[in-house]
């Protein structure tokens, strides 16, 4: 984000950035006490909807994003309080030379760790959604039947896995630190992550199948003191060419359709989800 998006809006309006790594219940306290430490909050769809539900974010102009017509952002990621900018995958990472030259192929082999030895990580409730229908994967339910959820079953069969999860993780670095040190040999992940642990040189691999597609965006924190400015990062960073530089910086799909045709082939094939 640094590297994309922060340096090159300050570099265009002189405007600096300062990134602050927040967790929901001391953002939310902040705001609710009215003095909310950032102004632009960058987050998941989802959390940006449990923020709507606190009355947590500023409800968008839209006339002041400029950006989400040029950059033709899709409506399904347009809400009254955020605008997705990018998705991704959580899926399957696991230790390559843990399981004698078998690869994993499905959840079911996630929850079986007796034909794939080791220890397990899997999010917690504050690092990412529930990972619930993987649980129901594993369990033998078809991708086309999952929801509604069964939300019974699938923590009946979280629980069989409990003894084998090793750490519940809550932030996007630590499955790729859990696995290269061996403390795991199979993690849920964020897919973006794999990249970089295989640059690093750590014998890792991703499983898609039964692959979550989440989103993330931009949102205003309600009270922000800087409105003003977080309304312009926000529409600089829905650019279709910012989008393209985060995408070439992290490979996570932009949300403007857009954007894609700014990246060669190799790039495009590089990005997650």
């Amino acid at each position: 984000m640094q590297k994309a998006i922060y340096t090159p809006f300050t570099r265009e309006t002189g405007i600096g950035v300062r990134v602050l790594n927040l967790d929901d219940a001391p953002l939310l306290a902040q705001i609710k006490q009215g003095r909310p430490q950032c102004d632009l909050i960058n987050n998941s769809m989802m959390s940006h909807h449990k923020y709507v539900k606190q009355d947590a974010l500023e409800a968008l102009d839209l006339d002041r994003l400029k950006s989400v017509k040029s950059a033709k952002i899709p409506d399904n990621q347009i809400t009254d309080h955020a605008v997705g900018f990018s998705f991704y995958g959580q899926c399957i990472a696991y230790r390559t030379d843990a399981f004698g030259g078998r690869k994993p192929q499905s959840w079911a082999d996630f929850w079986d760790t007796r034909a794939f030895k080791g220890g397990r990580a899997m999010v917690s409730p504050d690092g990412d959604l529930p990972e619930l229908e993987f649980a129901l994967l594993a369990d033998g339910v078809p991708m086309d039947k999952l929801y509604p959820l069964d939300v019974d079953r699938a923590f009946k069969v979280m629980t069989r896995l409990r003894a084998d999860i090793k750490k519940f993780w809550d932030s996007g670095p630590l499955p790729g630190v859990l696995l290269s040190r061996q403390e795991v040999t199979m993690s849920t992940v964020w897919d973006g992550r794999i990249a970089d642990l295989q640059k690093q040189g750590v014998p890792v691999e991703r499983q898609l199948d039964g692959m979550r597609r989440q989103f993330s965006g931009y949102a205003i924190a309600k009270g922000a003191a800087n409105a003003d400015n977080a309304y312009l990062l926000m529409d600089f960073a829905l650019r279709a060419d910012s989008q393209a530089d985060l995408a070439r910086a992290f490979s996570s799909n932009p949300s403007s359709p857009l954007a894609y045709a700014k990246l060669s082939e190799d790039e495009r094939n590089a990005l997650s989800g």
